[in-house]
C-alpha cells in the first residue's frame, strides 16, 4: 500500500516574479488557501497519511503553515472566524510531515531523488503543488492513481491533451492505448517542439513511482537544460514495459502561470468559497 506522498517544493517560482522573491511559490493563494494545502487535502483523500516536503532557502512558511501557531489559535478561539482553521487543523491533527533541503536545483529529477531519505524503499506518490488539481464529481486525482496502482503495480504518470502550442512546456508521452483513458508508455521525450512531439499528451504534475526509481535517478546523466529529468529516468522503466500514462477525471490548472491562476482563482471562488461563506 502507498503511504507517502512526495512534494518537490523547492524552486524559485521565477514566473511568478516578484511575489515569490520572498514568499514560496507553494504558498499563493487560490482565495484563502495556499496551493501546498490543496496538495496536501488530495493526497490525505488517497489515504496517504505521511507528507514528505523537499524545500529550498526561504520557504521555511511550508513548515510553518503545518504547524500550530498557538498566537493565533489564543486570539480567535471563540469568535466567528475560528472555523477558518478547520481544515489545517485536521491536516495537522491526522497527517505526519515530514522536511528535507535541496540545495541545489538541478531539475525535477534531483528534487525526487533528494526526497529518498524521507521515502525509504516502497511506493510513493508525488504532487507538484502549482498543478492544482480538482475534481468536482468525484475523488481526486491522485485517489484515482492509487486505485491503478493496487491493479497494475506499476509506476503511473497522469497526462492530459494539450494544445500544440504548449506542448514543448512538458513532458509528453508516446504509448499503445489499454483502454479509452489509459496507456502503455512506449516513450516519453522532455518538452519536445511541436514538430518532435510523439503525441499530444503531456505528463501534469502528478506521479505514483515505484522506489526503484531511486537507483535509476542516480544514474540518470542530466539532460534537457542541463538538468536531471524524471522523465529521462521513467523512460527507462518504460523500455522494461513498467508506466502507465492516466487520462485523469477532472480539472488541471497550471497555477505557475498567472492565466491558470486566475483561472483557478475564479473556479474554487464559484465552486467552494462563495457556497461555503
Amino acid at each position: 500500500m502507498i503511504s507517502k506522498c512526495l512534494f518537490p517544493a523547492a524552486g524559485y517560482g521565477t514566473r511568478f516574479l516578484p511575489v515569490t522573491k520572498a514568499m514560496p511559490k507553494e504558498m499563493l493563494p487560490i482565495v484563502n488557501k495556499p496551493l501546498i494545502q490543496y496538495a496536501v487535502e488530495e493526497a490525505k483523500e488517497a489515504n496517504l497519511g505521511h507528507m514528505a516536503i523537499v524545500t529550498g532557502r526561504g520557504k521555511r512558511a511550508l513548515e510553518d503553515h503545518f504547524d500550530i501557531s498557538y498566537e493565533l489559535e489564543k486570539q480567535i478561539a471563540g469568535s466567528s472566524k475560528e472555523y477558518l482553521l478547520d481544515g489545517i487543523r485536521d491536516l495537522i491533527a491526522h497527517c505526519t510531515f515530514s522536511y528535507t533541503r535541496q540545495i541545489e536545483m538541478k531539475g525535477l529529477g534531483h528534487a525526487i531523488l533528494t526526497g529518498k531519505q524521507l521515502i525509504g524503499d516502497e511506493p510513493f506518490a508525488v504532487v507538484l503543488a502549482d498543478d492544482l488539481c480538482i475534481n468536482i464529481d468525484g475523488e481526486g486525482v491522485l485517489s484515482q492513481m492509487v486505485k491503478l496502482y493496487n491493479q497494475f503495480r506499476c509506476s503511473i504518470v497522469a497526462v492530459e491533451e494539450v494544445p500544440k502550442e504548449e506542448i514543448s512546456r512538458y513532458g509528453v508521452i508516446e504509448g499503445k492505448m489499454i483502454s479509452d483513458d489509459l496507456y502503455t508508455v512506449t516513450n516519453m521525450v522532455e518538452k519536445p517542439s511541436p514538430e518532435e512531439a510523439p503525441s499530444n499528451l503531456a505528463i501534469i504534475g502528478r506521479y505514483i513511482l515505484t522506489p526503484d526509481i531511486f537507483k535509476i535517478l542516480e544514474n540518470t546523466p542530466p539532460g534537457k537544460n542541463g538538468e536531471i529529468q524524471i522523465t529521462d529516468a521513467l523512460l527507462t522503466q518504460a523500455k522494461q514495459g513498467c508506466v502507465i500514462a492516466y487520462k485523469f477525471k477532472g480539472h488541471r490548472f497550471d497555477c505557475g502561470s498567472a492565466e491558470g491562476f486566475i483561472e483557478a482563482t475564479n473556479f474554487c471562488y464559484e465552486n467552494f468559497y462563495k457556497k461555503n461563506c
